[in-house]
C-alpha cells in the first residue's frame, strides 16, 4: 500500500491495470521539494561540462528547475509537443510487461516518490529525481524518443522469445549508463549516471573502469552491476547509433548469441575499441 503521501511502504496491489497512479503533486511536502532542490543544484554544478549536449538541450527546453519537483502534466504538455511522449506516474518499479507496454505507446513511467534526505547518494529503486532529471531531458531528442518507443516494442518481443536478459543489457549500457563521443570528448547521456552525484564523476574521471567503443552484440553479451558503479562503460560514436538500433531486427541477433559465451564485467577483448583501459582498482578494493 502507499503511505499517506508518497512512496511504497510495503507490498503494492495496483488499482489500475497499467499501474499508473495520480502524481498528487499537491501532496509533496516542503521537505520533499527541498530534497529535490538539493539533488538538482548539486548535479547542475557537475553536468554542464560532463553531460551530452543532447541532454543539456533537452533539460533547457523542459519545465525542470530547482524550485520544486516537476508537475508531470506540465512536463508532458511540453514533451508531447516535441516528440509525442508523456510522463505517467507509477508507485515504483513496475512489471516488465507494463513497463514495455507504456514505452511502446510513448508513455514514460516515472516514480512519483522522492528519496529521503539521508538517501541522497544511493537509492536502489528509481525515484522521481532519477526518472525525471536523469531520463526525460534526453526524450526531447527525436532520435532518443524513437529509440525508446522501439525499445518498448522490442522488450515485448523479447519477453515472448525469452530474451529479456539480452535486451536489458542494451538498456542498461545506453539509456541508464551510456556514454557518447562528442566533439573529440566523451560525455554522459545515461540517466542512471546523470542523476547520480558520485557516478557522474566516476564514469568519466576515475581511472578504474574500462571505457569501450559501443558494439551492439558486444553489449548484449556483457553483464552489468546493479549494486555498484559499472566496471565497464560503452561509448556510442554518435546519437545516430540509437537511430540504427531503433530499426534493427533483434531476432537474428538472439539466435547468434545462443551459441556464444558472455563476457565478464571487466573483460577487455582484442577487438574492442578502447577509449580507456581501466585499472580495476575501485572494484578490487571492494573484494
Amino acid at each position: 500500500m502507499l503511505d499517506e503521501k508518497h512512496g511504497i511502504v510495503g507490498g503494492y496491489v495496483p488499482e489500475r491495470a497499467d499501474w499508473t497512479i495520480d502524481q498528487d503533486w499537491h501532496l509533496y511536502t516542503a521537505e520533499e521539494h527541498a530534497t529535490w532542490k538539493t539533488l538538482y543544484e548539486r548535479q547542475m554544478k557537475l553536468i554542464p561540462r560532463r553531460a551530452s549536449q543532447h541532454y543539456l538541450d533537452g533539460l533547457s527546453d523542459l519545465p525542470i528547475t530547482a524550485d520544486a519537483i516537476p508537475d508531470f502534466e506540465r512536463l508532458s504538455d511540453v514533451l508531447e509537443k516535441r516528440t509525442g511522449w508523456r510522463v505517467v506516474a507509477v508507485p515504483g518499479m513496475v512489471p516488465n510487461d507494463v513497463f514495455f507496454t507504456h514505452m511502446a505507446n510513448r508513455r514514460f513511467p516515472a516514480g512519483q516518490f522522492i528519496r529521503k534526505s539521508h538517501q541522497l547518494d544511493y537509492l536502489q529503486e528509481p525515484d522521481v529525481f532519477h526518472d525525471i532529471f536523469g531520463h526525460v531531458p534526453m526524450m526531447v531528442n527525436p532520435v532518443m524518443a524513437d529509440f525508446m518507443q522501439a525499445y518498448g516494442e522490442g522488450g515485448l518481443k523479447a519477453m515472448r522469445l525469452g530474451e529479456l536478459d539480452r535486451i536489458a543489457r542494451l538498456y542498461w549500457y545506453t539509456v541508464e549508463f551510456g556514454l557518447i563521443a562528442e566533439n573529440n570528448d566523451v560525455r554522459i547521456f545515461g540517466g542512471g549516471i546523470l542523476s547520480s552525484f558520485t557516478e557522474t564523476r566516476f564514469a568519466l574521471e576515475s581511472p578504474s573502469p574500462n571505457r569501450i567503443g559501443f558494439d551492439l552484440e558486444r553489449v548484449m553479451r556483457t553483464d552489468y552491476r546493479i549494486d555498484e558503479f559499472q566496471e565497464t562503460y560503452f561509448v556510442m560514436p554518435s546519437i545516430d547509433t540509437l537511430f540504427d538500433m531503433a530499426n534493427t531486427d533483434f531476432g537474428p541477433i538472439y539466435e547468434r548469441l545462443k551459441s556464444v559465451r558472455d563476457y565478464g564485467l571487466a573483460e577487455v577483448l582484442p577487438t574492442d575499441h578502447i577509449y580507456t583501459r581501466g585499472t580495476g582498482e575501485y572494484h578490487r578494493a571492494l573484494a
